[in-house]
């Protein structure tokens, strides 16, 4: 069965999706301790990607990492919350999605640190 709102075209669509993804940021923000923490890191680093970087090139890899682990928590932040809404009991495939999630967090906060080190060391 599709979604009522999925009928929605042209300009209509648009701003209602707009509406969603703020209504999404905000809720993470409210809700989760962790993209918390990674928005205001994200608010320190790009500046200093801003300021560090050489060139648009190293600027736009910089940023992007950043940008890369508030996305990937959102993912996963979207798969925990929808797992919870299915059952709070442990079983192992809730665990298993969880904890791939968090992996994908890890990797991405990885990624960030190897583009800064390469940039700012290499």
């Amino acid at each position: 069965m599709e979604s009522p709102f999925k009928g929605k075209t042209g300009l209509r669509r648009l701003i209602n999706a707009f509406g969603y993804s703020l209504a999404g940021l905000s809720a993470a923000y409210k809700n989760e301790d962790a993209f918390r923490q990674e928005v205001k890191l994200a608010i320190i680093l790009i500046p200093l990607a801003l300021y560090l970087g050489h060139g648009a090139v190293e600027r736009a890899l910089m940023i992007a990492s950043v940008l890369l682990v508030v996305i990937v928590e959102l993912l996963n932040s979207s798969v925990e919350a929808t797992v919870d809404r299915i059952s709070l009991d442990h079983h192992l495939l809730a665990k298993r999605a969880k904890d791939i999630g968090s992996a994908a967090v890890l990797i991405s906060l990885i990624n960030l640190a190897v583009v800064w080190g390469l940039i700012l060391f290499g």
